[in-house]
């Protein structure tokens, strides 16, 4: 028995009530490229998997269509931004989940496409984050790209969801060699995707969440006794344990105490300069 196949333009991919919502985005393409966007995005919800062009187009049973050709097209010719559909999508997220002065908090971390092949040059060899750990270093080959999402609490999920809006590629620096541009690192690939989101979200209270790949640990509390760089403030406590005045110097600041499996809790820690150290529960409001 042969086996049919519906074409591109027999059916329509999407329910209307999906494509109403999606119209905040049709103006950012050609009337031609929005068709096969709704097309591919239709195939992306119901393929399982990885969802490549194939793959969308296959689980719609559209892998016959003599015009395939097109929807890869969507991908590698069409002209259409990326950062502009990105940007809407943030806004449109913003406004749904995040009411008006309410503080947007947005999460970078990045990930690894693992991709093979000569003719993808910004291919790179990186520390595989799922099957490493602390005594054990995995290698990956692919793209590494940095993601940015929106952490919203969902109320139909009954927790916080990492709702992605933007990705960036940030390739490793040996992509750079015997190119005149500087290599741009991942700290800076970051540092402009977070410039890119105050401008999309301008007078919007932004937080940013990173973890150690972005950003240097703090220092421990011994260290900060040697450091010459850290400011201390002269206090004249009375009555030292019961006893005579005292002169003493002091430092504090904040951090977050992390334990795998609980949820982080900030504390404020309060180093003095005779060679102690001392911390103290310290609340956010």
């Amino acid at each position: 028995m042969k086996h049919s196949h519906v074409t591109s333009g027999s059916v329509e991919p999407l329910p209307q009530c999906f494509v109403s919502r999606l119209e905040v985005f049709a103006d950012l393409f050609t009337r031609p490229t929005w068709s096969n966007v709704l097309v591919l995005l239709a195939g992306a919800i119901l393929a399982p998997g990885r969802r490549t062009v194939t793959a969308t187009l296959r689980i719609l049973g559209l892998d016959g269509d003599p015009h395939f050709g097109t929807f890869h097209r969507v991908l590698n010719r069409a002209r259409w931004s990326s950062r502009q559909v990105a940007g809407r999508l943030l806004r449109l997220l913003a406004d749904t989940f995040v009411p008006p002065g309410c503080p947007v908090i947005v999460g970078l971390d990045d990930t690894i496409e693992r991709r093979w092949g000569p003719k993808i040059s910004a291919r790179g060899i990186y520390r595989d984050p799922v099957r490493s750990s602390k005594g054990h270093f995995v290698k990956a080959s692919g793209l590494r790209w940095l993601s940015a999402m929106l952490l919203v609490q969902v109320p139909w999920a009954g927790r916080i969801l990492a709702l992605p809006f933007l990705t960036v590629l940030a390739p490793s620096k040996r992509f750079y060699d015997n190119k005149p541009r500087s290599p741009k690192t991942l700290v800076d690939c970051a540092r402009q995707a977070v410039f890119q989101i105050c401008r999309w979200l301008p007078g919007r209270y932004i937080v940013i969440v990173a973890d150690s790949a972005l950003g240097k640990r703090l220092p421990k509390l011994s260290s900060l006794l040697k450091n010459r760089k850290v400011s201390w403030q002269r206090l004249r406590i009375s009555r030292w344990y019961g006893q005579t005045n005292r002169l003493i110097e002091v430092a504090t600041g904040t951090a977050l105490w992390y334990h795998p499996g609980i949820a982080p809790v900030p504390i404020r820690w309060r180093p003095r300069s005779d060679g102690q150290a001392q911390t103290s529960g310290f609340s956010l409001h």
